[in-house]
């Protein structure tokens, strides 16, 4: 309050006019500027707000496309990882068959050769039984033939017979 009492009216007075002159004075000049700045300010943001809504639309359209595409690219791996088992489905199945022939091959070999084989024994069995045979027979020639005598020699020809076997 004391502050009151250092100014005179004639000096509240004054101020009070100065401060009006000012304030016309501002508003014939400066008034119309600083709200004409505010006025562009205020477009200037709001066109960089439009802007902006634009880029993100435009921004959401791209990702919504992306993601169709994305979707899409999921379909073909799909499609693609199908075709790939099914062909290695498929080729699993020629390398069995494919391996089932050649087993079948090989043991229609294997049966050939043990037959040729088993005939091949037959024969060497054959000729050496002809040998024992004919070995016996001259035994039984040299020696005297007597009912003992040819037992023997039977039974050694059985078991001849037998260890060749």
């Amino acid at each position: 309050m004391e502050l009151f009492r250092l100014l005179s009216t004639s000096q509240i007075f004054a101020q009070v006019v100065s401060f009006l002159i000012l304030l016309a004075v501002m508003r014939a000049f400066v008034w119309k500027k600083f709200l004409k700045l505010l006025d562009d300010r205020k477009l200037r943001i709001a066109s960089e707000t439009e802007k902006i809504e634009a880029a993100k639309s435009a921004a959401e359209s791209i990702k919504a496309e992306y993601e169709s595409k994305i979707g899409a690219m999921d379909v073909v791996a799909r499609a693609k990882i199908e075709e790939a088992v099914a062909e290695g489905e498929r080729i699993a199945k020629e390398i069995i068959e494919k391996a089932r022939f050649e087993a079948e091959k090989a043991g229609m070999n294997a049966r050939e050769m043990i037959g040729e084989e088993i005939k091949k024994a037959r024969e060497d069995l054959r000729k050496d039984i002809v040998d024992i045979a004919i070995s016996v027979a001259e035994k039984v020639i040299e020696e005297r033939i007597t009912d003992t005598t040819d037992r023997k020699l039977v039974e050694d020809f059985v078991n001849k017979a037998e260890a060749i076997k």
